[in-house]
C-alpha cells in the first residue's frame, strides 16, 4: 500500500505532557526539583490495596512503581514521601498551565486532552514565536520558569504523530522533545509494539493477534479487506493509523451531539445489602440532580451501570430508560433509579456504581402528571432549591439527607473529594 502524504493535512502539532503531574506538583510544593524527588501520590495511605495515582520519575525508573501499582507493592525506603492527592491544587495548577499555553495559540487551536496533557496547533503561530521546535522549547522554559514543572513534548505533522512521538520517544529523551513526521513513519511507528500504539486497546490487541498481526509493521501491511471484514471500520482506522494517517484538525473539533451529567463511584468494599446500595445511589443522584438544576436543564433519560465484585464471574449490568417526563427533581429521579436498579439486580456483591442523566432539555416548564398535585410539585422544588442554595453558600456537606449517616453512606467521606479523590 502506498500513501500519498502530500494529500494529507500537514500541521505543526505539539502534544504536551507534564512529567508525572501529581507527583511533580507535590515536589514543587515541597521545594524539590520534580526530577530529584521520590514522591508517590497514593489514593489512601492507610489501605494496603490502595492505588498509586502518580510517582516521580526517579521512583518509576529505580523501583518500577507506576500509576496503578498497589500500596503493598511499594518497598520500604526512607527516601519515599507518600502523600494523598490534593485534587483542588492539581486543578488550580492545571488552569495555570492552560493559561500559559493560551499565550501561544488561539483557543480553537488548543485541545485539553487530560489534566496533564494538551494538544496545540502552532501552525499559525510561526510568525510570532518561530517554528514548531522553537515554540516547543519556549513552552518548556516558560512552564519551568513560572511553575517549576518539567514538560515533555511530542511534535508531529498531525495529532496522531504528535501523541505517538510523545509517548514513545519524548518522555525518555534528554531534552524532552521528539518529532515524528510522515517521512519517517517506517523508522518510528513501524518500530513500536502494538501495546504502545495510541488507540489500540488490549481487546483489539488480542483480536489482531488472532489475525496473525503481532506488530505495528504487520498492521500496516495487513490486508485491508480482511481487517474490515473481521474488525469493521475500526480495523481500517487502525490500519491507516499504522501509516501515520490522521485527518484531525484541532480547530475543527466535532461538537458533542448530546450533553449528559453523570457520576461514578468505586466503593471501598463490596456492598451486599440493598438498603446500603440504595443509600449510595440516592447520594449520587442527589449530586447529579443538583448539577442539572445548576445548569437549568431537566433530564428525559437515565442510565445505571453496576459493576460486581471482582470475586465473582459476572461483570455487572448497564441499562437505561426513558423517563415519563423531563425532570431535575431529586426525589423523582431517585424513584426512577430505584425502579431501574431493582428490576435488574439479583443480589450480587457490588463494587462500582454509575448514574447518568441524559436527553437534556431547558427546564422552562414541567409536565404535570395525574398522580401529583401542583402543591406537591411545588414542595419538592422548594426543598431542592433550598438545599442547593445552602450548599452553594456554605459547602456541599453543610446540608445532607439523614440516610448518609447510616451504614453504607459515602457522602460525608467524599464531600471534599474532587474527581473521586481528596480535594485537599
Amino acid at each position: 500500500m502506498d500513501i500519498d502524504y502530500t494529500l494529507l493535512p500537514k500541521r505543526s502539532i505539539l502534544c504536551i505532557d507534564v512529567k508525572s503531574f501529581f507527583a511533580s506538583v507535590e515536589a514543587v510544593r515541597r521545594k524539590i526539583h520534580p526530577l530529584d524527588a521520590y514522591i508517590i501520590v497514593i489514593a489512601n495511605k492507610n489501605r494496603s490495596g490502595s492505588v498509586v495515582l502518580a510517582a516521580s520519575p526517579r521512583v518509576k525508573k529505580e523501583f518500577g512503581i507506576q500509576t496503578g501499582s498497589r500500596a503493598f507493592e511499594i518497598p520500604h525506603d526512607p527516601r519515599f514521601i507518600l502523600v494523598e492527592p490534593s485534587m483542588k491544587l492539581y486543578l488550580k495548577v492545571n488552569k495555570m498551565i492552560i493559561d500559559i499555553l493560551k499565550r501561544f495559540v488561539a483557543d480553537e487551536d488548543l485541545h485539553i486532552y487530560s489534566i496533564d496533557e494538551a494538544f496545540l496547533d502552532v501552525t499559525a503561530s510561526r510568525k510570532l514565536f518561530g517554528n514548531k521546535f522553537e515554540v516547543a522549547r519556549t513552552i518548556q522554559k516558560v512552564v519551568f520558569k513560572e511553575l517549576k514543572l518539567v514538560v515533555t513534548i511530542g511534535i508531529g505533522d498531525n495529532p496522531l504523530l504528535a501523541k505517538l512521538a510523545l509517548d514513545n520517544e519524548a518522555k525518555n529523551a534528554a531534552n524532552g522533545l521528539a518529532y515524528w513526521s510522515y517521512e519517517n513513519v517506517s523508522e518510528t511507528i513501524w518500530k513500536i509494539e502494538l501495546k504502545d500504539m495510541w488507540g489500540i486497546s488490549t481487546g483489539y490487541i488480542h483480536r489482531l493477534h488472532r489475525l496473525g498481526i503481532h506488530s505495528v509493521y504487520d498492521l500496516a501491511h495487513a490486508d485491508q479487506h480482511k481487517l474490515k471484514d473481521r474488525l469493521g471500520l475500526m480495523g481500517l482506522q487502525l490500519h491507516y493509523h499504522a501509516w501515520g494517517v490522521d485527518y484531525s484538525i484541532l480547530s475543527e473539533k466535532p461538537q458533542a451531539k448530546e450533553k449528559s451529567f453523570s457520576k461514578s463511584q468505586i466503593l471501598l468494599r463490596d456492598y451486599y445489602n440493598e438498603r446500603e446500595i440504595m443509600i449510595v445511589i440516592h447520594e449520587m443522584v442527589d449530586e447529579v440532580a443538583m448539577r442539572l438544576r445548576l445548569h437549568h436543564v431537566a433530564a428525559g433519560k437515565i442510565a445505571l451501570a453496576i459493576s460486581y465484585s471482582r470475586d465473582i464471574e459476572e461483570r455487572g449490568f448497564t441499562h437505561q430508560t426513558q423517563l415519563p417526563r423531563q425532570t431535575n427533581c431529586t426525589k423523582d429521579l431517585n424513584t426512577q433509579f430505584e425502579k431501574l436498579f431493582k428490576k435488574y439486580w439479583r443480589g450480587q456483591p457490588i463494587r462500582q456504581i454509575y448514574v447518568g442523566c441524559g436527553k437534556l432539555e431547558p427546564a422552562l416548564y414541567e409536565q404535570m402528571d395525574l398522580f401529583s398535585t401542583n402543591e406537591e410539585l411545588e414542595k419538592k422544588h422548594a426543598l431542592d432549591e433550598a438545599m442547593d442554595e445552602i450548599r452553594f453558600r456554605f459547602g456541599k456537606s453543610s446540608i445532607f439527607w439523614a440516610h448518609s449517616l447510616l451504614p453504607g453512606g459515602t457522602f460525608l467521606k467524599r464531600s471534599n473529594h474532587v474527581g473521586g479523590h481528596r480535594g485537599e
